[in-house]
């Protein structure tokens, strides 16, 4: 096991160029940002032989980092450093991918790869999408093999997982569409010869697969003391408990004793489930404890929802709040005439208020001030959503200047701003508005009365 070195101990190891070099101003930055295990010291150009013995795998993250796919496409995964979010983050969210057939007619596989690229929903402001396609080899020859993933990746942008009991197959696959640097599925002890020189001489990532977990870690190991670390590990099974003990069980080998072999990301298949709501809670179990990979078989839309919301709300920072556009935004079809209301820029609560606003039927004008994505009440408090904020925010849009309907509509839980508004807009009526966003609707009725 590495002993865990100090970031004073790393420094005086580390050249003291402050070049620059590694992504990081300083020598005693990049020092401390590896002492936290979040960088690698092949980072820095000029790292002695002294100091890459002794910090190398010090300083290596328990869960490597593994990146497949290219360009704006590229999956990351693993580079993960705790149990549980709240011991500190988690860093790369579930990466999701739709398995194809290969046995498939070439029909069917455009169909399927078209509908999964078009699948791009927005919610609270972040786009969701389906980041990879697994094609599955239907025991067929390389060149027919070949063909399919050739046909799936000219109608699917984003990262591909090939995966084949056989290690021609996955070559022939793989040099189709190597420049996408697929994702290899899987090496075990019947091809580890033959793929593992090839994933190690082409440096594509590949999976392990095995009957075990004694099995896995006997071919992680071996396949990564031949220099290779672009591994995943693929724990799943067909009972979801058994797939969780696996996946705890790898986790908390990696992180709690620091074993190697089992310090890669995870991949979990939740294919082949009797129903759409089995295949869900599966996949659903998995993505909270610990897979980095999740494989289903289901592409509709509304299948693919829950876990994409699921995944959303996981992986969301709570020190970073999902924030809109601060702006003047139209609910429904409002004229001049409409009235306006203010709210925050937390996406939370711009989403809630306009569709609460919305369903009411009556057209309006919604403000979105700058309150550095807090809610009404926390911004309020914290002196970031004020009578001189919102003044200068709405006053700062040309939109406003037209219109005719000079009512502005506060939050009911910042009442108290009411006078200070009169002060600064005189030339509106300041009303206060419901202090609970599901009292919005008649609230707007009334008013429009």
């Amino acid at each position: 096991m590495a002993k865990n070195l100090s970031g004073m101990e790393i420094f005086k190891l580390l050249p003291k160029t402050n070049c620059g070099e590694c992504g990081v101003p300083t020598c005693m930055a990049f020092a401390m940002k590896l002492a936290q295990k979040n960088a690698e010291l092949s980072a820095c150009p000029y790292a002695s032989e002294e100091a890459a013995k002794v910090i190398g795998a010090a300083s290596e993250p328990p869960i490597r980092l593994v990146k497949f796919g290219a360009g704006k496409r590229t999956v990351e995964m693993g580079n993960e450093l705790v149990m549980f979010r709240h011991e500190k983050t988690f860093v790369h969210q579930t990466a999701l991918a739709v398995q194809i057939d290969s046995d498939l007619s070439p029909e069917m596989i455009i169909k399927i790869a078209e509908t999964v690229e078009r699948h791009v929903i927005e919610r609270a402001g972040e786009k969701l999408f389906i980041e990879s396609l697994l094609i599955n080899d239907g025991k067929k020859t390389a060149a027919e093999f070949r063909a399919s993933v050739t046909i799936a990746a000219e109608h699917f942008s984003g990262a591909l997982i090939l995966k084949s009991g056989s290690a021609e197959n996955l070559i022939a696959g793989a040099e189709s569409v190597f420049d996408r640097v697929p994702l290899v599925h899987a090496l075990t002890r019947n091809n580890a010869d033959v793929l593992g020189e090839y994933v190690r001489a082409k440096k594509l990532p590949v999976v392990i697969a095995g009957e075990s977990l004694d099995d896995i870690f006997q071919l992680s190991e071996a396949l990564s003391s031949r220099g290779h670390r672009g591994i995943v590990l693929d724990l799943s099974s067909d009972n979801s408990a058994a797939m969780l003990q696996n996946n705890t069980v790898a986790r908390k080998a990696a992180l709690a004793a620091s074993v190697k072999p089992m310090g890669y990301p995870i991949m979990n298949f939740v294919t082949g489930r009797l129903n759409v709501s089995e295949m869900v809670a599966d996949a659903s179990t998995s993505m909270c404890k610990y897979a980095s990979l999740l494989v289903v078989d289901n592409y509709e839309p509304e299948t693919l929802l829950p876990l994409l919301m699921l995944r959303q709300n996981i992986y969301m920072d709570p020190q970073k709040p999902i924030q809109v556009e601060p702006k003047i935004y139209s609910v429904g079809e409002p004229s001049p005439a409409s009235p306006l209301l203010v709210t925050t820029n937390f996406s939370l609560t711009y989403f809630i208020v306009s569709g609460e606003v919305e369903a009411s039927g009556v057209p309006a004008h919604l403000a979105v001030v700058d309150a550095e994505g807090l809610s009404v009440l926390t911004a309020w408090a914290a002196g970031k959503f004020n009578a001189e904020k919102i003044s200068s925010s709405i006053k700062s849009q040309e939109s406003a200047a037209k219109m005719t309907n000079r009512k502005l509509v506060i939050p009911g839980y910042v009442a108290c701003l009411s006078g200070e508004l009169e002060e600064k807009m005189p030339e509106w009526e300041i009303l206060v508005g419901p202090q609970e966003a599901s009292d919005i609707g008649p609230f707007m009725k009334k008013m429009a009365g």
